[in-house]
């Protein structure tokens, strides 16, 4: 049985020229970084040639750059030392931002007793400014605004740069994820004046187990791992050399082949909705993922017209005829309770249906998307 790949927004298929990257440095380059010798000095050599490729790419400073174990290490260093080591006590964000960031964000309310404000968001998944302006306007404390750039569920795209207007206008810190952007999107953080984001390199065809934080100079945050002095002293802890110059070679590429491969992955999209339209009946679109020009080009997220009690196994047979797509975010996979994300946009009679997450690469092709249709269709019927 041939198998079909449609959860990338959860992870990416590894580039063969990056596996071949990576298994290279694993066999040639197995000093300490933090070593003298000879062979150490190589190894801290290829960090740091990756930490200003990566630099360069995105328009920022090279040490602003620090290397982490991906995404959720990241915005937990940095939502947390904001916190801990910055005086914030009051966090401004949305109910549909990754766990990554909600359940940091919910830890702290209990060990830190910090203040939340939620920014409103409409039914179609947009964050309303106006909205996070005012909460700014109200606000006496030290604030940090954390919101991300596209969500990874429905797909819709934040305007980072007006918020990070926003923020610097009412003197507040700016956090976004940006692991649904970073590689999919050509980003200038010179531009973009951020405080803090974070990447992770499976996103963009690279290896699992690395990411990377942007640390804006002089905002001066601390340590997040304690017990040595690497990057920059922020993540104490012997550098995984093979996956973070796999990492930079993924996100070269990434950046390199971006026109090409994006004209590609849109394709594959406005086809799969325009046929999704024609061929399944009643289907809708959550958020603002039917929208190109107000959603990624990397995901759909359809909304069947099928009880969630009836079509609980809907995405297990799909699994058994080869499909892999996803009820949402990767992290909630196993869960019971449903999308936090889908719980906050949709009506109470839609939450009750079966909603699919398909996201696409360059490994994907128009006949995969017929023939999920074809089995979306036979499994509704």
């Amino acid at each position: 049985m041939s198998t079909i790949y449609l959860d990338n927004a959860a992870t990416t298929k590894v580039r063969e020229e990056i596996v071949d990257t990576i298994s290279s440095i694993i066999k040639n380059e197995y000093g300490n970084p933090s070593s003298t010798h000879s062979y150490g000095r190589s190894s801290k050599s290829l960090i740091e040639s990756s930490r200003k490729e990566i630099a360069d790419i995105l328009n920022v400073k090279t040490s602003e750059i620090i290397f982490t174990s991906g995404g959720t290490e990241g915005d937990n260093m940095i939502i947390r030392n904001c916190v801990n080591n910055l005086g914030v006590s009051h966090i401004i964000t949305t109910k549909i931002e990754h766990h990554a960031v909600t359940h940091t964000i919910d830890d702290l309310i209990e060990s830190n007793n910090i203040k939340v404000s939620y920014v409103k968001v409409s039914k179609s998944g947009d964050v309303d400014l106006n909205n996070l302006e005012e909460i700014l306007k109200r606000s006496d404390e030290k604030s940090l605004v954390s919101l991300m750039h596209i969500n990874n569920e429905i797909g819709n795209i934040t305007d980072i740069q007006l918020v990070s207007k926003i923020c610097q206008k009412y003197n507040s810190l700016f956090h976004s994820d940006t692991v649904q952007s970073v590689g999919h999107y050509d980003l200038d953080f010179e531009n973009i004046k951020v405080d803090f984001f974070v990447a992770s390199a499976h996103k963009f065809h690279g290896p699992k187990g690395v990411g990377f934080a942007f640390v804006r100079k002089n905002t001066n945050l601390g340590s997040y791992i304690t017990g040595g002095v690497q990057e920059k002293g922020l993540r104490a802890g012997t550098e995984s050399v093979h996956n973070i110059v796999g990492m930079s070679e993924a996100l070269k590429i990434s950046t390199k082949n971006l026109k090409s491969e994006k004209e590609y992955i849109t394709e594959l999209k406005t086809y799969f909705i325009s046929e999704l339209k024609k061929k399944v009946k009643n289907v809708k679109f959550n958020g603002l993922c039917e929208d190109l020009n107000n959603s990624t080009y990397t995901l759909l997220n359809i909304l069947l017209p099928i009880e969630s009690e009836i079509g609980g196994l809907f995405m297990f047979k799909l699994d058994l005829k080869g499909i892999a797509c996803s009820k949402g975010s990767a992290c909630q996979s196993g869960s019971d309770t449903g999308s936090h994300v889908l719980k906050e946009i949709q009506n109470e009679q839609d939450n009750k249906k079966v909603s699919l997450r398909f996201s696409f690469s360059i490994y994907n092709t128009k006949d995969e998307l017929d023939f999920v249709i074809d089995q979306i269709n036979d499994l509704m019927n």
